[in-house]
């Protein structure tokens, strides 16, 4: 019999997946478009509610299909086979492989103070590494999870601590003016929420390894909202913290925010320290996506054709063919794009796969007595695709190359999909 995660691996995977690559990198990005404080914090705010909304759907989708490989279920049984197929070719093209392949990327990034930025091999053979310890069984991922996820989450609130008790830089980029009701109005704050979507992404982890969960109707709902409550409120913090340390003109367009930030406070060896730390981290973010990618992967190869091969697992219950096929992706997206445009198009893709999937969530007909309730439903599904819908065209029209390529990459998967064809899952899959 697999063994079942409890609460705490629950958590683990959900914070891990979202406490990564954006929260240290994006800020820089956000500042090309908009500099006021008070923009940037209602961001970040308005991330954490969104992902919110977000997470009372899934809770509610994982505790009523009970099924591993969340939006291509749900999409699947809700709506049409079509729509889960797309979510999980998203999934395996960009939606699991970007994060995967942005944090190796990060990771020899905030090791420049060493020489070792930009040095994609050791991306690559973060990746490989990272792949072979999900590749035997879940105790061995479930120690490597939770290990690395808490010096994630203490590294990250010991900064945010040293952030506010230090006295910051006279010259910074706090800038409370009173120019935000214009900057959210403008293009650049719904292009700014991609990256800072892209940084709440994972708020859904739990659910897509939902029959590997102990006591699904009490921990999805706990991992998934508790989870999601406690990273909104560290971003927000952490990105005031970045804001009180250095300018905008040292922070703007840059990915290593959160080095030039600290090295300010700290002076250059307490920077090399930060940047050491962000590196170890960004090992946990890579582990969840490689954990929780290819369970949808599988889900996917277990009904379609074309996809059988990655249907076997493990005598452990790991589909390692899957994890695999992920490690490869993301390989190959980790030496083919640049950071800021795969961010981009990974987050418009993620984007309009969540809207998706939340969507389903009020179209559940045969509502079972084991199902989470979400509250004020369908008021805040509605509110968070109204939102998204609103990113998702502002972004079209203002970073066309990236959404196009988005979208080009949810046709292919489309054409792959009407020459692929159905099978019934086997038992022993």
């Amino acid at each position: 019999m697999t063994k079942k995660i409890g609460i705490y691996t629950a958590s683990a995977i959900v914070v891990a997946n979202m406490i990564g690559t954006g929260v240290f990198t994006s800020l820089g990005f956000q500042l090309s478009s908009v500099q006021s404080t008070w923009t940037i914090l209602l961001l970040w705010l308005s991330g954490g509610l969104l992902s919110l909304f977000g997470a009372f759907a899934y809770a509610e989708l994982g505790t009523h299909f009970k099924e591993s490989g969340g939006d291509y279920i749900y999409l699947s049984r809700v709506f049409h086979s079509v729509l889960g197929y797309l979510s999980a070719w998203a999934g395996l093209t960009v939606g699991f492989s970007a994060p995967v392949a942005l944090a190796a990327m990060a990771f020899t990034k905030y090791l420049s103070p060493f020489g070792l930025q930009n040095n994609v091999w050791l991306a690559v053979g973060i990746i490989i590494l990272i792949g072979l310890m999900h590749s035997f069984t879940i105790k061995h991922s479930t120690r490597f999870q939770n290990s690395t996820t808490i010096v994630k989450i203490l590294f990250i609130v010991c900064l945010i601590v040293i952030g506010f008790v230090f006295r910051g830089n006279a010259g910074n980029a706090v800038n409370f003016h009173s120019g935000w009701e214009h900057e959210m109005l403008a293009p650049g704050f719904a292009v700014s929420m991609i990256y800072v979507s892209f940084a709440y992404t994972g708020w859904n982890a739990a659910a897509y390894v939902a029959d590997e969960i102990d006591k699904p109707l009490k921990n999805i709902p706990r991992a998934l909202i508790g989870s999601t409550l406690f990273v909104a409120v560290v971003y927000i913090l952490f990105q005031y913290v970045l804001l009180k340390n250095a300018t905008v003109t040292e922070l703007q367009g840059k990915e290593e925010v959160t080095f030039i930030s600290f090295a300010k406070l700290l002076g250059t060896g307490g920077g090399k320290w930060v940047s050491i730390f962000i590196a170890f981290q960004l090992l946990a973010t890579v582990s969840s996506y490689l954990w929780v990618g290819p369970r949808v992967t599988w889900a996917m190869a277990r009904e379609n054709k074309f996809w059988q091969p990655l249907s076997k697992k493990n005598k452990h219950g790991i589909p390692v063919a899957a994890v695999w096929l992920h490690v490869a992706m993301s390989i190959a997206l980790a030496l083919t794009g640049s950071f800021e445009q795969v961010l981009l198009y990974a987050g418009f893709v993620l984007q309009l796969m969540a809207s998706l999937t939340v969507a389903t969530s009020m179209f559940i007909k045969d509502q079972r007595p084991e199902t989470f309730r979400s509250p004020l439903k369908p008021l805040l599904q509605i509110i968070f695709l109204l939102f998204n819908a609103w990113v998702l065209v502002f972004t079209l029209i203002n970073r066309p190359k990236e959404s196009f390529i988005g979208l080009g990459i949810l046709l292919i998967g489309l054409i792959v999909y009407v020459f692929d064809k159905p099978v019934f899952p086997s038992a022993e899959n």
